[in-house]
């Protein structure tokens, strides 16, 4: 049987993996939602408060089950990992505090504005209420990855009796690492919504709706995801470009790389085998590697036999660094393709509306994967050269951990099943919903927020 750290490893992954679905479509949801009303606000269109009241639905789902998890992952570090609250809680605890009071909080009580203030509020405050929110989503993100990345590149800090206290907090906060980790998840949040929004639209486009909302939901998600897949991939190299100089050992996992070597080669596809310390069936690009990471053909790289025993495992970091670049380039290509189609033709093929359909949830994917390469790639570390995760964990029996974590696995596939059946019943609903007489310029503005009941889509 595994031992209370793998099994307590395998149980925080889970909720974390769980929990980051949903911050990850509100970030970014936010402020297209705030786009939406601004838009309303300006022509008087009842076209973008359609937009607005379908999406602000799936804003709502998102947040509550983001809240939920999120709850249930903070117990963790009393149940799963003491240590990390006894040996840094002094830095961890204030940002997850600043976190709560000056977002979480906003976020909460604003949310009943945006769903139910329509016929209450001006609209002026609404829209207000709205772009309060995303503002809250962002700032949650900001203080979050600030404790991420501290824990990446701790700094700001000394150790007393063992135990790290704060000696500059802005350090801590805007540490080595920050920028890059923020900017990083803030793209992949808004490309993570860009195939949300463009995958329901293509579903509600397959099933028939000739309204004009989801046509303009699916252009404004499409031509905003091929501006910003080139965006995300310059913010992933400066990020790989500061890991490097920080955590080099992460990178040469990445990579594959065991050997230090100048010239180093990009290997597409390999077996890394840990016991031999070689990749088997390698499939490699001469000197690339060396040229993405230190912009020169013959630049040097670390291998991992410079860190035995203080590198990361090596097999979970390689192969999900390929599969968030593989998501990453199916992204370009796919948003390339398809606002190709709509600039020159207006429409898009069924073919095209499926793969749409079918990418709804890559930005999870990539998500995750990127968040595995973080996570893992510090390992053995909780806090980069400060606290080993074994240090940290809990002495309760390995029984114990195995039965919660079975009942959190069973519950979040649930869950996830659940919310993903209520996107695609809500975006079916959506279809026979009947539309605004668009021939009328513009409607009042408080009853354009308040359509009939059900005309929300």
């Amino acid at each position: 049987m595994l031992d209370t750290l793998i099994l307590s490893r395998i149980q925080f992954a889970a909720n974390i993996s769980f929990h980051i679905l949903f911050p990850t479509i509100t970030i970014a949801l936010g402020w297209l939602l705030f786009y939406f009303k601004v838009r309303f606000d300006i022509s008087k269109h009842p076209v973008w408060m359609r937009a607005y009241r379908f999406w602000v639905k799936v804003f709502a789902l998102s947040f509550a089950l983001g809240v939920v998890s999120g709850i249930t992952m903070s117990f963790q570090f009393g149940t799963n990992w003491p240590g990390f609250m006894e040996t840094v809680g002094n830095i961890a605890g204030p940002l997850l505090a600043y976190e709560i009071l000056t977002a979480f909080f906003l976020e909460a009580t604003l949310l009943g504005i945006m769903l139910f203030g329509f016929q209450r509020v001006p609209g002026w405050a609404h829209t207000g209420a709205t772009f309060l929110v995303a503002l809250a989503t962002t700032l949650s993100a900001f203080w979050i990855l600030a404790l991420n990345s501290w824990m990446q590149t701790p700094v700001g800090f000394e150790m007393r009796d063992g135990v790290a206290h704060a000696t500059d907090w802005l350090a801590i906060i805007f540490n080595p690492s920050f920028p890059y980790r923020l900017g990083h998840m803030l793209l992949a949040s808004a490309l993570t919504v860009c195939f949300l929004v463009a995958g329901l639209s293509a579903y509600r486009l397959l099933r028939g709706d000739s309204k004009k909302a989801p046509q303009l939901t699916l252009k404004t998600a499409l031509f905003s995801a091929a501006l910003l897949v080139p965006l995300q991939a310059l913010v992933g190299d400066l990020h790989g470009l500061n890991t490097l100089e920080h955590q080099p050992q992460k990178v040469a996992a990445m990579e594959g790389l065991w050997q230090t070597q100048q010239g180093a080669p990009f290997v597409l596809f390999a077996i890394p085998d840990e016991d031999s310390r070689q990749n088997r069936f390698a499939l490699e690009i001469p000197k690339l590697a060396s040229l993405i990471l230190t912009h020169e053909l013959n630049g040097e790289l670390q291998g991992l036999d410079d860190f035995v025993g203080k590198h990361p495992p090596v097999a979970p970091v390689f192969f999900s660094f390929r599969i968030m670049v593989g998501i990453g380039l199916l992204m370009l290509a796919i948003a390339w393709w398809c606002s190709a189609r709509l600039y020159r033709h207006g429409n898009l093929t069924q073919l095209q509306l499926k793969l749409l359909v079918g990418m709804t949830f890559s930005g999870w994917i990539a998500t995750l994967a990127g968040w595995y390469v973080t996570e893992i790639g510090r390992q053995p570390y909780l806090v980069y050269g400060v606290l080993k995760t074994r240090v940290a964990v809990t002495t309760i029996a390995s029984e114990q951990v195995a039965i919660t974590l079975t009942l959190y696995l069973l519950l979040y596939a649930v869950l996830l099943f659940a919310y993903i059946k209520t996107l695609f019943v809500l975006a079916k609903r959506a279809v026979d919903v009947e539309e605004y007489d668009l021939t009328q310029p513009g409607l009042p503005e408080r009853k354009a927020c308040a359509p009939a009941e059900g005309a929300s889509a």
